[in-house]
């Protein structure tokens, strides 16, 4: 299914690692070089900004190849709404086909394959919503199916993303076949979708061989905790509940379950905090913080207890405060939870400890300064030391 050569993924993944290590220490510039001239690569770009001038240079291909094929089929069709009925689909058969051409030509994260790949699945989307005269659910369905594929031929990332929010939108949008009831199941459909996916993923993850597969699992995971905290926040659930369904809340009313969706807003930050340091899961602890202060948002966007300047004081304060005691608390741990930097951070540590392991190999040990004798030599006219004749 994939359409790289997976040695070249597999040396990909053993470059990062090269790059990794010489970032922290380990091996040095001229092995992290060696390593990479013996390892056959992709065309990669790492990084970012220069991707972004690839992408960039892409996407202005492939807009000039769909702007010709346009300009060919106006002055040569008799209907133009014939062509514009069936333009996006061969707009999206050139992104497919861009996509592959530059995939057996080992493009991989370049740029150029990113502009065709988006390219597809964007005009995919116009296609399937030109055809059924807007359809939401058909939409997601299809641009679901076709971003799973382009993940599953040319691991992109963005299209794994690009995946889960047409299969969340899926969900979304099923619900509204089973008329008001499916309506106001649209949270807890979306909270449990999220849950089945984020232990499916995990487990994915924890008995994973190939390791080409990992950034993308880890997407969906992470995925799953955003979309799980949303789905029963209060002012996600009361905001899209007038705007989406026509739910008219009056003053002194509330939308149902309103104090499920409040308790839910704010024990999920917590419990994602626990459960983040407990598994000392990093991406879930900055989850937690996010979750933390949207749930602060929550209650200020409908309750202004204090003013703002007031709240953004105390609040900056109790911030200072965490932060202060939690470092004097973590600054002194050697294990688990501590305030020390990642042993793969390049440190004066690292360096003296490779130091220690070169010479412990080859047997060198510290020279030893002999000290000076008592006795104070000089002269010697003959021979023998001191001897000038004369005492």
């Amino acid at each position: 299914m994939i359409v790289y050569d997976k040695n070249l993924l597999n040396n990909l993944a053993l470059v990062e690692e090269a790059n990794a290590l010489e970032a922290a220490g380990f091996i040095s510039k001229e092995q992290k070089v060696l390593i990479k001239k013996e390892l056959p690569a992709f065309k990669r770009q790492s990084n970012i900004l220069v991707r972004l001038g690839f992408f960039l240079l892409g996407a202005f291909l492939y807009l000039s190849i769909c702007g010709v094929i346009a300009l060919i089929g106006l002055t040569g069709s008799n209907s133009e709404s014939t062509f514009f009925s069936i333009c996006c689909y061969l707009f999206a058969i050139i992104g497919f086909a861009g996509a592959e051409f530059l995939g057996h030509q080992k493009y991989y994260e370049h740029g150029l394959d990113d502009a065709f790949i988006l390219g597809a699945l964007l005009n995919t989307g116009f296609a399937i919503a030109i055809t059924t005269e807007g359809y939401e659910l058909n939409i997601a369905v299809f641009v679901a199916m076709a971003s799973f594929l382009m993940y599953r031929r040319y691991l992109h990332l963005l299209s794994l993303l690009v995946f889960c929010i047409a299969a969340s939108a899926v969900v979304f949008y099923g619900m509204f076949e089973f008329g008001s009831i499916g309506e106001m199941l649209i949270p807890f459909a979306a909270m449990l979708l999220s849950v089945l996916f984020y232990f499916f993923t995990k487990r994915i993850i924890n008995n994973l061989k190939e390791n080409y597969y990992y950034k993308g699992l880890l997407l969906a995971n992470s995925y799953c905790l955003v979309l799980f905290y949303l789905s029963c926040n209060y002012l996600v659930v009361r905001e899209l509940s007038v705007e989406l369904l026509g739910s008219e809340i009056l003053p002194g009313n509330d939308i149902p379950f309103a104090y499920f969706f409040y308790a839910f807003t704010f024990i999920v930050p917590v419990l994602y905090l626990v459960q983040a340091l407990k598994t000392k899961d990093r991406i879930m602890l900055w989850a937690s913080f996010l979750a933390i202060g949207f749930s602060i948002y929550t209650v200020r966007y409908y309750h202004s207890v204090l003013p703002i300047e007031v709240a953004l004081t105390l609040g900056g304060l109790v911030l200072f405060a965490i932060a202060y005691f939690s470092i004097r608390k973590l600054k002194d741990n050697e294990t688990g939870l501590t305030f020390k930097p990642d042993r793969i951070n390049n440190s004066n540590a690292i360096l003296n400890a490779e130091a220690l392991i070169v010479a412990s190999a080859f047997g060198m040990k510290p020279e030893a300064r002999v000290p000076d004798s008592p006795m104070n030599y000089g002269g010697g006219g003959f021979s023998g030391g001191g001897s000038e004749g004369t005492f």
